[in-house]
């Protein structure tokens, strides 16, 4: 399984990281924002799944979504919003938008296997 963790802060990609690798996972691929994400995105596929933050500078979770989202070749890409951003209309903005699946920060890693369906 191939992940892009996307989030600003280096010690939140280094716990999920970390969480990933506990599930066996370990071909992660770490962006710090959405324009960066964007960018290692056509580089790395195929990916499995991509873990999307929502708040960070640059381009925002929620424009990353909608431009990969407008993208054919993405469409079998599953996209899990990890974010701090727990008020139900956010929630559903994501998920109208083309989120697979919302984990709000901080999460289990029992909660992240649940949401990543493993």
């Amino acid at each position: 399984m191939r992940i892009l963790l996307v989030d600003d802060s280096a010690t939140m990609r280094r716990i999920q990281k970390n969480q990933l690798a506990g599930m066996g996972i370990t071909d992660v691929v770490e962006a710090e924002n959405g324009q960066d994400a964007l960018s290692k995105l056509a580089d790395n596929m195929p990916l499995d799944f991509i873990l999307l933050d929502w708040n960070m500078p640059i381009m925002d979770g929620y424009t990353f979504l909608t431009n990969v989202r407008s993208i054919a070749d993405y469409k079998d890409v599953k996209i899990v919003m990890c974010t701090s951003e727990s008020e139900k209309p956010k929630v559903l903005e994501a998920l109208k938008a083309g989120a697979n699946n919302y984990i709000v920060k901080p999460f289990t890693p029992e909660a992240m296997k649940e949401k990543l369906g493993i």
